[in-house]
């Protein structure tokens, strides 16, 4: 089974290896049918930056940003619906929040080897009384955490593959982003790099 611990950082809950191999793999090939679908595409920052992450969504939103501000919207940039969540994906967020309500929207965000996430808060939500919940996928990503308002000390941990993130309670709105990556930890993508799942209610 390999390794499996709960760990809990700043209110982070952290599930550490609880995807294994198999259900990783699998759970690969469904996104690349989410990707066949609505193809990965490098939003813009509000303020005219691309970003270095590419990304795609699944479900009845998918997340955009560009100048006009960062916002969920029902199309992919071609002008197609998201196409749904995979089960493979939904069947995480049953396992760790709930089976009566599930996920609006299944980001998909595609981390090369030179990519970055700044701090940011999830926030664009309706009810913040639901986790986002994040699964990794492929090489390592260096995670950090921050607090409810920019500033402060931060705590950093390694996120690797199949490990899963739930962020809920105090740590809904806590500031948190991705510093680096470290290419070759993971044999998961032919190509390399790191994929990061975040599912949200957004209704």
């Amino acid at each position: 089974m390999g390794r499996q611990a709960t760990i809990c950082v700043r209110g982070f809950e952290i599930h550490e290896g609880y995807l294994d191999p198999s259900r990783q793999q699998a759970m690969v090939e469904d996104l690349r049918a989410v990707q066949a679908e609505a193809p990965l595409f490098s939003p813009m920052t509000p303020y005219g930056r691309p970003m270095s992450v590419r990304m795609t969504s699944a479900g009845k939103y998918g997340w955009f940003s560009d100048r006009r501000g960062y916002r969920y919207v029902t199309e992919h940039p071609q002008g197609r619906p998201w196409p749904p969540i995979p089960e493979s994906v939904l069947g995480v967020w049953r396992d760790l929040v709930s089976h009566e309500r599930a996920p609006d929207c299944c980001l998909v965000n595609f981390y090369s080897e030179a990519a970055r996430m700044g701090m940011h808060q999830d926030k664009d939500e309706a009810d913040f009384s639901w986790p986002v919940v994040s699964i990794s996928l492929g090489d390592e990503g260096l995670f950090r955490i921050g607090n409810r308002t920019r500033g402060g000390s931060t705590e950093s941990l390694w996120l690797r593959s199949g490990d899963v993130v739930v962020m809920g309670g105090e740590a809904r709105l806590t500031y948190h982003g991705v510093d680096r990556i470290r290419p070759g930890t993971s044999s998961l993508l032919k190509n390399g790099g790191r994929i990061n799942l975040t599912l949200r209610v957004v209704d």
